[in-house]
């Protein structure tokens, strides 16, 4: 019988007096994912039909608002749910009961070969991708004010500067990143608190059918285009919940199998929830 890789055999738990309330773990890190403003910045309007001269324009009238915001608070909460129930809970029992991090207890399921491409190697894999498209769209808000799109030189410059950052960031500083770890979410935190009590007086006087009126006589005609690109009619009920749920699962399922390293270091399964 073949050894066990060095990387298996000599994994060890999280020890029991080393563990920490969910507050300073699950809370600052999932808030700090999902207030990320490349998550949530296209969701109201659900999908692009082009750049305008005012932004962006969604390709059905209305948007995910065009059934009223009932509906699309709706599709938020079946998707929370979806992400919580499918996608994070068993990960986040497994951390908690385990102690060991998602590619040691893969291993349980797909074995060593198997745990070392699945979850191991793809998981390793995704941090690029993350760290990319973090650095994509943070060159795209930090050119934004001088006019400097992506496909720009300013824009590719700025975006490989953050890469580069968050990349030494990562190897050399994560330990003072976690000692405030726990305080950096209120920064984004802040916006949509600060949105909400600017706009909440004016939600009660939402209308859903005079927005999608006006979306539907929007017409862009890209640069360099031939044709003029109308906007379609409105999504019925279902498909608004259908895109808010694409958009929430899809962003989070990932964030969601991460749930067994971000809960390694809590204390019981009651910090899971």
């Amino acid at each position: 019988m073949a050894s066990l890789p060095s990387y298996v055999a000599n994994a060890q738990p999280v020890p029991k007096d080393k563990r920490v309330p969910w507050f300073k773990t699950i809370a600052p890190t999932y808030a700090g994912i999902m207030l990320w403003f490349v998550f949530w910045h296209d969701v109201p309007v659900g999908a692009n039909l082009a750049d305008g001269p005012l932004g962006k324009y969604s390709a059905f009238a209305g948007g995910v608002l065009s059934q009223g915001v009932g509906t699309a608070i709706f599709g938020l909460v079946l998707a929370a749910l979806i992400c919580y129930f499918l996608f994070y809970l068993v990960p986040g029992l497994l951390g908690v009961q385990t102690g060991l991090p998602l590619y040691i207890v893969g291993t349980s399921t797909y074995g060593v070969h198997g745990g070392f491409i699945m979850p191991g190697f793809l998981m390793g894999l995704l941090q690029f991708g993350w760290l990319s498209v973090n650095a994509f769209f943070a060159g795209i808000l930090l050119c934004a004010p001088f006019n400097q799109g992506p496909g720009t030189i300013a824009h590719a410059v700025v975006a490989t500067a953050w890469a580069a950052a968050a990349a030494f960031l990562g190897l050399k500083g994560i330990k003072y990143v976690a000692r405030v770890a726990t305080y950096l979410p209120i920064i984004p935190l802040a916006i949509p608190i600060i949105l909400f009590a600017t706009t909440y007086s004016n939600i009660g006087k939402f209308d859903a059918r005079t927005t999608s009126e006006a979306g539907a006589k929007v017409q862009v005609k890209p640069e360099g285009a031939t044709e003029v690109l109308k906007v379609q009619e409105a999504l019925p009920p279902w498909k608004v919940i259908a895109v808010i749920c694409a958009y929430v699962v899809g962003f989070f399922a990932t964030a969601g199998a991460a749930g067994t390293d971000i809960s390694m270091s809590n204390r019981d399964s009651r910090d899971v929830p």
